[in-house]
C-alpha cells in the first residue's frame, strides 16, 4: 500500500476506531496513530482495543494546533473527528459544531500541507439542501415514505441522491460544516498538490456506536429494545415511516481500505458512500425487526412535531464509488441490527450507563 503511516482524528470514535483497528488488520506493517479528545462519552471504551491491535493513541484536540503539532511524521491523515449530529447548534450555540468540523479539518489540513501528506475526508449526505429533498414526489406506503421517481432533478433517480445532485439551499450548521470542509480539502489538494479523497457518507451503523437520540439511530434503537426503554418518532405525523439508507461500519472500512490502494484516484474528488434502497429502513421497519430479533416490545410514542433539520427520505446513489473502487455492501440491514445486539449482549454490563 501507498501509505504507510496513518493518523486519524477522532480516532478513539466509532468510525475512527473501527477504521483504526480495519487497517491494521489489512495491512499489518502500517503505523496507525488514533488522535482523539475522548469528549465523546463511550469514546474511552475503545482505547483498550486499540492498544490490543498494536494502534497507537495520542491524547489531543483537533482544533488545537499545539495539539496537532504533536502528531510524528505522516503520510496520510484521515479526518473523522466532528460533531457528528445534524440537530448540532439549532437550538443553542453554533460555535461547537463550526469549531469542531470546520476548525478541525482546518487544522488537519495544514498538517497535511506541512508533512505533504494526503487527507482523507469523511464528510456526510447531510451536505444536500434538505428543503430540495423533501420537495422530491414521494408516496406513503404501509411502513414507510416512497420516493416515485418521477422528479427531473440532476443527480436524482429512484436509486436515491447521487453526486451531482444541486447544492444550493440550506442543510443545519452541521451539514454546512462539511460541505465547507469539501471544499477546503479540494482547494488544498489544487493549490499544494495534496492527494485528497472526499467520501460523503449516508448513515454509518455497527458495533460500538454509542447511539443517542439524535446520532447513532441504529444502536439507539437496538439498546432501547434491550434495556426495555420508550422509543419515539419524532416528524411526519409520528408516524415512523421516514427512512434512510444504512452502512455497516465493516462496508465501510473494506471500502477504506480498497480505496488506499488505489493513490491515482486521490484528486479531491467526490463519493457518495452508502447502502442504497437495498439497505435501507424506515423507523417503523427498523422497530419491528428489533422486534422479531429480540423478542422484546418496547413502547413507541409518536411526536409530530418536526425539527427544522427532519428529512422524509435519504437513499445514497453509490454507483460511482462502486464503479471506481468495484465495491458493494455486503451486509444487509439484518446483519447490522444482529451485530449490534451481539455487541451489545455481550457487552451489557458495560454499556448500561452508555446506552440504557
Amino acid at each position: 500500500m501507498h501509505f504507510r503511516r496513518i493518523v486519524i482524528s477522532g480516532g478513539a470514535g466509532f468510525v475512527g476506531a473501527s477504521l483504526a483497528l480495519a487497517l491494521k488488520t489489512a495491512f499489518p506493517g502500517i503505523s496507525v496513530l488514533a488522535f482523539d479528545n475522548l469528549k465523546r462519552r463511550g469514546s474511552e471504551l475503545n482505547l483498550a482495543r486499540l492498544r490490543q491491535h498494536g494502534v497507537g493513541f495520542l491524547h489531543g484536540d483537533v482544533r488545537c494546533p499545539e495539539d496537532v503539532a504533536q502528531w510524528p511524521a505522516f503520510d496520510l491523515v484521515v479526518d473523522c473527528a466532528a460533531e457528528p449530529s445534524v440537530q448540532a447548534g439549532i437550538h443553542g450555540d453554533s460555535l461547537p459544531v463550526v469549531a469542531n468540523n470546520l476548525g478541525g479539518t482546518i487544522q488537519c489540513l495544514e498538517a497535511a500541507r506541512r508533512h505533504q501528506a494526503a487527507i482523507l475526508l469523511l464528510s456526510s449526505s447531510r451536505v444536500y439542501p434538505i428543503e430540495r429533498l423533501n420537495a422530491l414526489a414521494f408516496r406513503e406506503d404501509a411502513t414507510r415514505f416512497v420516493w416515485t421517481g418521477s422528479d427531473q432533478v440532476p443527480g436524482f433517480s429512484a436509486r436515491g441522491i447521487a453526486e451531482d445532485f444541486p447544492l444550493a439551499g440550506r442543510r443545519s450548521l452541521y451539514g454546512a460544516t462539511k460541505l465547507a470542509s469539501e471544499l477546503l480539502v479540494q482547494e488544498y489538494a489544487w493549490i499544494y498538490q495534496i492527494p485528497a479523497l472526499i467520501d460523503r457518507c449516508g448513515v454509518l451503523a455497527g458495533p460500538w456506536q454509542m447511539g443517542k437520540v439524535d446520532q447513532g439511530v441504529v444502536a439507539l434503537w437496538a439498546a432501547r429494545h434491550v434495556f426495555g426503554r420508550e422509543l419515539t418518532y419524532f416528524g411526519y405525523g409520528g408516524s415512523g415511516k421516514q427512512v434512510r439508507d444504512l452502512l455497516h461500519i465493516e462496508d465501510f472500512c473494506d471500502l477504506v481500505c480498497r480505496q488506499l490502494e488505489r493513490p491515482a484516484a486521490w484528486d479531491g474528488r467526490v463519493y457518495n458512500v452508502g447502502g442504497g434502497q437495498d439497505v435501507s429502513a424506515s423507523l417503523r421497519e427498523l422497530t419491528e425487526l428489533c422486534r422479531t430479533l429480540t423478542g422484546v416490545q418496547v413502547p413507541v410514542r409518536g411526536r409530530a412535531e418536526e425539527s427544522p433539520a427532519d428529512i422524509r427520505i435519504y437513499l445514497t446513489d453509490a454507483r460511482r464509488v462502486a464503479t471506481d473502487f468495484g465495491w458493494q455492501p455486503q451486509r444487509s440491514v439484518g446483519d447490522i441490527l444482529t451485530d449490534t445486539l451481539a455487541w451489545i449482549a455481550r457487552c451489557q454490563s458495560e454499556l448500561r450507563e452508555y446506552l440504557a
